[in-house]
Order: C-alpha cells, then structure tokens, then sequence
C-alpha cells in the first residue's frame, strides 16, 4: 500500500480533513505520467485518453503500476503531483489515478478538482507586521498540523509553536523557527501557509517568526508552548542520472 492509498482511503472513512490530507499528500507524491513520446529536453508531451468518462491523463503513483497498463514500455515522465496539477490547470482534463491497476486510490480526478488543487498551491507569501505578545499558552493545533510543520524543518533547524494574545487582542498561534539559511526563510514561510491550507485553518491562524537559537523570544515561545523538530529522514540515495523534467523546481516542464 502506497502514502496515497493510505490517505485515500482515509479520506473514504473521515470528512474534509482527510479530504485535504489527500490532497496534501497528492500534491508531494511522485506520479508517472503517461507521454506520447519520449521527453525532449523540458518539453513533454502528455498523452490524452478519450475513455468513457471524458478525455483525461493518465498518472500512476509507482513504476510497477504503470507497467501494468501496457506489455509495451510506455515513455512516461516522473514529476510531483503539484507539478502536474499547475500544468493542467485551466485545461479542462482531469486525471486517472492508477485506473486498471486495482489500487487501492484508483480514482479519476476531474478537471475542476486539478484546478482547485492548483490554486490551493498557489498561496499567497505571509503579510508581515509586528505586534506585543501579551500572554502564550499551549498550542491547540490538530495533531496532523504538528507533523506537517515537522515534516517542513531542514534537518540544522528547530521550531517552537504557541498560543499567543497580543496586546493589541488579537489572537491566534505563533511558530518561532531558528536554525534556518538566509535562504530557507522565504521558502518555509511559504510552506507554512501552504500546510496551514491543507489543514483547513486560514493562515492567519498561526503567525510566523525568525529568531536566532538562543534568542529569548525563542526561548519564551518554547517554555510556554511546545517544540517542534525536524522528523528524522532517511539518507538520499546518489543520483547516477541527469535530473528529468519537472525535478528542478526552477525549471518546470513545458506541457504541450
């Protein structure tokens, strides 16, 4: 059973947060997608099936399940399933996910679905603006958040997550990150948001902060709250190969 077994059937047996957790983990999937041909360069060539529910792509969450369709190899790019959704969207093809293969997410996403998912990824970057913290307390955020917001931590950093009164009262949560590159910020506060959408809270329910390690604000944030670090990861594997289209967030694939 793959992640995205796992989350569809989830969000079979819950109600909108496994819905949104699907998606989540649709998004950071890694999805074979049938081409026409092979790829030339950065530009792909989707193959599009006219099946009896409409015309669509066809992806599959594993190499395995895609040789199932075919006994002929089939050219095939390997892209994230946020790629795939940003260059659908507005084209009016929904996708087959794993469809012969049996599997246990074997579902047709409609067009309207990828288009959703792909503004839903298209997140605004935080607002910034300053306030006095009146008051911190142990944060209320659903479990699944606090791994989400783990999962997001580079290996070198830390967070702390708290409730928080301001002065000016308003109120809301607040996650203090230390340890991060200059160039880690704006990525993280990106990612913040975007997690903060799947988990069904608007982003202004959680406010994001910098500090230095043995900053007292860190400090504070930790001893009232709660700490949050990076979720242990496996060692990658060497890359033999040249990286395939769609790998290099810089340089997307062109869907013609």
């Amino acid at each position: 059973m793959t992640p995205l077994d796992q989350a569809h059937a989830a969000m079979e047996t819950g109600a909108e947060p496994e819905a949104l957790a699907f998606w989540h983990a649709f998004a950071d999937a890694e999805l074979f997608l049938v081409l026409e041909q092979e790829a030339q360069g950065d530009s792909l060539e989707p193959r599009v099936f006219d099946l009896s529910m409409g015309r669509m792509l066809l992806a599959f969450d594993s190499e395995e399940r895609l040789a199932t369709i075919s006994d002929k190899p089939m050219p095939y790019a390997a892209l994230p399933g946020r790629v795939v959704a940003a260059q659908l969207a507005g084209q009016g093809l929904a996708l087959g996910l794993n469809l012969g293969t049996g599997a246990g997410c074997e579902t047709v996403l409609a067009a309207g679905s990828i288009d959703w998912l792909a503004q839903m990824l298209t997140q605004d970057a935080p607002q910034e603006h300053s306030a006095q913290i009146a008051r911190l307390a142990a944060p209320l955020l659903p479990q699944g958040l606090h791994q989400a917001l783990r999962a997001l931590l580079p290996v070198q950093s830390q967070g702390a997550v708290a409730q928080v009164e301001y002065q000016d009262g308003g109120w809301g949560h607040v996650l203090a990150l230390t340890g991060l590159t200059p160039d880690d910020a704006p990525r993280m506060g990106r990612a913040v948001t975007e997690a903060l959408a799947f988990s069904g809270l608007d982003a202004a329910a959680l406010d994001l902060v910098f500090t230095e390690r043995d900053a007292p604000l860190f400090a504070r944030i930790a001893q009232a709250g709660q700490m949050l670090h990076p979720l242990a990861r496996a060692a990658p594997e060497p890359v033999a190969a040249p990286k395939g289209p769609g790998t290099d967030p810089a340089r997307p694939p062109i869907l013609k």
